[in-house]
């Protein structure tokens, strides 16, 4: 009668999930259809030229779960169907990430727009490179859309979600309510292979790429001041620019066939960059117009009857380019052996990926191929991706939290708002609980530009919290951006990071492995039923034995800070000081030169 539908958990008849229902006219709801509800597992509804409502059991995920498919089907082009789920005493978790990250999402805010992986860079108000289908409610309640629908979703802050199909196409909408009694309920099992722990930390480089010989000198200056300052282990990351460059030239290669110089940046090791884009100027893309097997090896528009396929052409760091088919098995053999070629000649350990999300056919209002629709592309290129081997990287994920691969989070502006310091936890949380737990963040201090270049005191701050992730990146060096004592704290974080997190990673990999569990967890896993945990975004675990609760506020000294787990204890690694869990500690202190970090 209001228009909705309403889930409750029986016996007590609790309610654990709201939907909004568009399009259908707020009149009583007509009889169910005898047809559809003999067989006692689904019944439908229909709204006589409007919509069909099919509501059916379906086989549970998970002991305790019971779960129900949700099918809407339009009897006309020009119905819209739209769900609207509440967010009224429900915290929802899951989706896509957002250029400034809130955990939960009721504090986000987005127009309807396709649910598609996208570069934030390009398009700060999409949706970022790693997303699911999957969202997951605080009552217990998950709610998962097939990949085959075709989906918008928009974000009303505080009041709502809502999933939508597009105008005009006349597509069901199509999804998955499953309620569990763990709540809220364990997160899907995401079953993958061994990840070997990543050299940490990263070192980025950005000194001149005007040549081969300018960069050979640059990487080797930069591995000499890192020797000087105690720092000569982990990764040297070379941009996508530079790699072409040494690619072009070929340098190391004809070196290391001379058996002369030793690898560019021992004793530590190298990080390439490429992308599936080739700007129509490179010789690369010019040879593939010749004709032959090459003309397949980029994405086309669909050719009219008997005319003949025209690359689709699009904007990359500036550039108009081509971008690999993806559905040309002849395309990625190419792609892959290139890729092993040039980790060879340039001696690389590790491959990045940037440019793997978006959807060009979607961007430019364009049929897309078969198997190309929604996140496809992304899909079917970690696939490939991931046979290179564990040292490979790529820019996003969807689908893909199987694979062995790592993935490089957004950028994140230099300053203490959501978009910079404050969006860190929240993305950590948001890509451990989609299966995504071997992430990259950001550099220390971040590295979009913000209004603050320079802060020592933010760059301290996001140090201590990288020290308790899988990996360490620096983009600006602790010598240039700040004094000796930051100089010293690094040092000290990345022992830490060594002796203490490395060996936490690896034994809650396995949990993650063999349960499915996410590695970096939210305060409510251990406190399930207590709404305070539900919106705390500026704490984490790891597994359920360390927790981390660092200052995310400019100039602030202390803070509150929740432990979680009524019955259990916590000890203070700073103070050696035991507390109850169930209890928040009221402004507990924090110098700048520590971390509250809490053992169980």
């Amino acid at each position: 009668g209001r228009g909705a539908l309403l889930l409750r958990a029986l016996p007590a008849g609790r309610p654990v999930l709201a939907i909004a229902v568009g399009s259908v006219p707020a009149t009583e709801p007509p009889p169910p259809r005898d047809r559809c509800w003999h067989d006692g597992g689904q019944f439908c509804y229909s709204w006589e030229e409007d919509a069909e409502l099919r509501l059916s059991l379906e086989p549970p995920a998970a002991p305790g779960t019971e779960c129900y498919g949700v099918r809407w089907t339009p009897l006309r082009p020009d119905v819209t169907l739209k769900d609207c789920f509440s967010m009224a005493n429900v915290s929802w978790y899951g989706g896509p990430s957002i250029r400034a990250q809130r955990w939960p999402l009721n504090g986000a805010e987005s127009p309807a727009q396709p649910l598609v992986s996208g570069d934030l860079s390009t398009n700060p108000d999409g949706f970022g490179p790693v997303l699911e289908r999957y969202f997951l409610g605080s009552t217990g309640v998950t709610v998962t859309v097939a990949p085959e629908v075709s989906l918008l979703l928009s974000l009303e802050s505080h009041r709502q979600f809502c999933l939508e199909t597009p105008a005009g196409r006349a597509e069901p909408l199509h999804y998955q309510l499953c309620v569990s009694s763990d709540r809220p309920a364990r997160c899907p099992k995401h079953l993958t292979r061994n990840f070997p722990p990543r050299r940490s930390p990263i070192w980025r480089y950005h000194g001149p790429e005007g040549s081969a010989a300018r960069i050979k000198r640059g990487l080797r200056s930069l591995v000499r001041r890192l020797k000087r300052h105690r720092l000569q282990e982990g990764v040297v990351a070379l941009g996508e620019r530079g790699t072409a460059v040494l690619a072009a030239a070929d340098l190391v290669a004809s070196e290391r066939r001379k058996r002369q110089a030793p690898a560019l940046v021992e004793p530590l090791e190298l990080s390439v960059t490429l992308s599936p884009y080739a700007s129509v100027t490179s010789p690369l893309f010019l040879r593939s117009l010749r004709g032959g097997e090459a003309a397949g090896y980029w994405l086309s528009r669909q050719p009219r009857p008997g005319g003949s396929s025209i690359p689709l052409l699009t904007t990359w760091k500036g550039q108009l380019c081509a971008r690999l088919n993806v559905t040309s098995e002849a395309a990625l053999r190419w792609y892959l052996a290139r890729a092993r070629r040039l980790q060879q000649a340039l001696g690389a350990t590790y491959m990045a990926f940037e440019g793997v999300e978006g959807n060009s056919f979607l961007e430019q209002d364009v049929p897309a191929p078969t198997g190309l629709a929604g996140d496809g592309y992304t899909e079917v290129l970690a696939a490939a991706l991931a046979t290179l081997g564990n040292g490979t990287i790529i820019s996003a994920g969807t689908r893909s939290s199987h694979l062995p691969l790592f993935v490089q989070m957004s950028p994140l502006h230099s300053d203490w708002s959501h978009a910079g310091l404050k969006g860190l936890i929240p993305s950590v949380l948001h890509y451990s609980l989609l299966g995504y737990n071997f992430f990259i963040p950001d550099a220390v201090g971040g590295s979009v530009a913000g209004a603050t270049p320079g802060d020592a005191e933010l760059f301290v701050r996001w140090l201590q919290i990288v020290t308790f992730l899988p990996v360490m990146a620096f983009g600006t060096p602790p010598w240039l951006c700040c004094d000796a004592w930051v100089l010293n704290l690094t040092r000290q974080c990345i022992q830490r990071h060594r002796d203490f997190v490395v060996p936490l990673l690896l034994k809650y990999s396995e949990e993650w492995q063999s349960l499915g569990y996410p590695i970096f967890r939210p305060a409510w896993w251990l406190s399930p039923t207590d709404p305070v945990a539900f919106t705390i975004e500026d704490e984490f675990l790891i597994g359920d034995e360390v927790l981390v609760a660092p200052i995310t506020e400019k100039g602030q000294m202390q803070r509150d800070i929740y432990l979680p787990g009524e019955g259990h204890l916590w000890l203070d690694t700073n103070t050696a000081r035991v507390f109850d869990g169930g209890t928040t500690l009221r402004n507990y202190s924090a110098s700048l030169a520590e971390v509250p970090v809490f053992v169980k």
